[in-house]
């Protein structure tokens, strides 16, 4: 496929905010796709979300802004102080490239038609390199591309490349076009296909069968080994009693724990470990994989756990924030896994000897956890559990999980299936009244002093809402960082750390003030949320203070303006009755 009608693509989607309407405009490109006949053709559906793997696939095109400017300056023949200096003035580096392209010479334009396979070959070596000489290699690889494309060609593939293709488009939307491509009189379809995808996190080879039109052949795809799987995530309630409400009676009730999700797979030997984020993080826990090995019974199965820290010496838990570095920390395994130990917590299972239970009963599935998990304390056991429809033994049970440092309890409906990356309402939070949220950075302003070259201040933002790209300010914090590094100080994150971890997603520097790319999300405590025409929420946090960085989270996890609206009534309503 020519990159030009991708490109087109991009285009029109990127035209209307209407989500109905790029639904529409993707049903007449996905049809396409299905008629030409092409096996390399589905590939391009990485591509439409700006990617160029499936979504398991920890590879990533990994470009920093600095290396396209770079690349852009290669391919055009413009210098790159001037590269930078269109970046501010129109303050999208695609803009740029679709710009620069146009004014560059015709003697530089080289004749070749640029293909989605070219694209996709160029872009997939790029992880790949690794080593002495690497940026030139990689500039290579870009330039041969921003050489060959046209205007709007370069403003795609720069956005592609820096992971910011700003055309709106949602995993939901893909799947909902793909159901009404080839499946328009069938109500079932997107459910269907939501569950292949589910399944398989991989939308080439969801499409590859969709495309065919044969609902039967949707079986053919199941779970694996390996593979990583979204977790089920779950909804909020405001107490036990809407959560029995909710769920129904009797309910299994869990200790909703302080620490971070790991999906476990175990085939034969060999087990892996993947964070909610579906990054593998099996070096990080190699103490785990013997917990696992020598505690649970199995030839092969996927469980879905949380890990929690505690002190080695006192065996109490620890929260989040003090064991974080678990999952972050690449290098020094054996140090950590000493000096931070943790418990695994097996609270589900998807998947055993060779059979998936996603459609069994909860019920079901916790009675097998008991049976092939043997409890080994601060090491791995199943989840502390009741079932009951007593609200009396509910809140002792609650008490008990607040006495143990852990962040609440789970209520869950004892005959709902699992449901991958949904946020489902048959499985309940009830925590703490306490004041707290999953916000992303999006800009921040370099301090003075001794925090001269560092970010010291932090802009936070919410989602504008659960199918938007959007997401909107809500304050800023600077407390809660700490002066040293966590070398030093063991826990948390500095200035610098944060500032060094935040500088491959700067989008724009202006004076001190710098805007930056939402990927980063952190967790932060506040003491109330205020209306504010400050910020473009319509609120703002007041006294907002870092508590952990959530590398087990990804931005569209953040919580939304409707949840902040939510806390904002809530609170309310708290001040009214004391």
């Amino acid at each position: 496929m020519k990159y030009k009608e991708l490109a087109e693509f991009y285009e029109a989607a990127s035209s209307t905010p209407k989500r109905l309407e790029k639904t529409e405009i993707l049903v007449k490109f996905l049809k396409k796709i299905a008629s030409s006949g092409k096996e390399l053709d589905r590939d391009v559906l990485y591509l439409l979300l700006g990617d160029i793997y499936p979504e398991y696939d920890e590879r990533r095109i990994g470009i920093s802004t600095q290396i396209a400017i770079k690349a852009i300056s290669k391919a055009t023949g413009i210098n790159e102080t001037n590269v930078l200096h269109e970046w501010k003035v129109l303050g999208d580096l695609g803009k740029v490239a679709k710009a620069l392209t146009a004014k560059r010479k015709q003697s530089t334009l080289h004749t070749g038609v640029l293909t989605t396979e070219k694209v996709l070959e160029n872009l997939r070596k790029l992880p790949e390199l690794i080593g002495k000489g690497t940026v030139g290699k990689k500039l290579d690889l870009i330039t041969e591309l921003l050489s060959s494309a046209s205007p709007v060609e370069a403003l795609y593939l720069i956005r592609t490349l820096i992971g910011d293709l700003r055309i709106g488009l949602k995993e939901s939307t893909v799947r909902d076009a793909m159901a009404k491509a080839f499946f328009s009189e069938n109500k079932e379809a997107p459910k269907k296909i939501q569950d292949i995808i589910d399944k398989s996190n991989d939308l080439a080879s969801v499409f590859n069968i969709v495309k065919d039109g044969k609902i039967d052949e949707f079986e053919k795809i199941h779970l694996e080994i390996g593979k990583p799987i979204k977790a089920m995530l779950a909804q909020k309630a405001k107490n036990i009693k809407e959560a029995f409400e909710s769920v129904g009676k009797p309910a299994a009730i869990e200790y909703k724990y302080d620490g971070f999700r790991l999906i476990i797979h175990k085939k034969g030997d060999k087990v892996i470990f993947f964070t909610r984020r579906l990054e593998n993080v099996t070096k990080q826990f190699p103490e785990v994989v013997s917990y696992v090995q020598k505690y649970v019974k199995g030839d092969s199965f996927i469980l879905d756990s949380e890990a929690v820290g505690f002190n080695k010496k006192t065996k109490e838990y620890m929260p989040f924030q003090d064991i974080s570095q678990r999952i972050r920390r690449k290098y020094h395994i054996e140090k950590l896994q000493e000096e931070l130990p943790v418990e695994i917590n097996v609270f589900d299972i998807l998947y055993y000897n060779g059979k998936s239970l996603l459609k069994e009963p909860f019920e079901k599935r916790t009675a097998l956890i008991k049976k092939i998990v043997k409890n080994n304390p601060y090491k791995i056991i199943h989840a502390k559990q009741i079932i009951t429809s007593d609200e009396v033994a509910a809140e002792r049970f609650y008490k008990q999980a607040l006495k143990d440092r852990q962040e609440g309890i789970m209520f869950k409906n004892l005959q709902a299936r699992y449901q991958p990356g949904s946020r489902v309402g048959h499985m309940l939070k009830v925590k703490p009244e306490e004041r707290d949220l999953d916000l992303v950075i999006t800009g921040g302003e370099y301090g003075t002093g001794k925090r001269g070259g560092w970010l010291s201040s932090f802009i936070l933002s919410c989602k504008a809402g659960k199918l938007k790209d959007e997401f909107l300010e809500i304050g800023k914090f600077g407390t809660g960082i700490k002066e040293k590094s966590t070398e030093e100080s063991k826990i948390g994150i500095s200035f610098h750390e944060l500032t060094e971890k935040l500088r491959p997603y700067f989008l724009e520097e202006k004076g001190k003030s710098v805007k930056i790319k939402p990927k980063i999300v952190v967790s932060v405590t506040y003491q109330e949320i205020q209306k504010s025409i400050n910020y473009n929420s319509g609120f703002a946090l007041r006294f907002p203070r870092f508590t952990a960085l959530r590398p087990d989270k990804h931005p569209t996890e953040a919580a939304t303006l409707d949840e902040v609206k939510k806390d904002f009534e809530n609170q309310k309503r708290n001040w009214r009755y004391g």
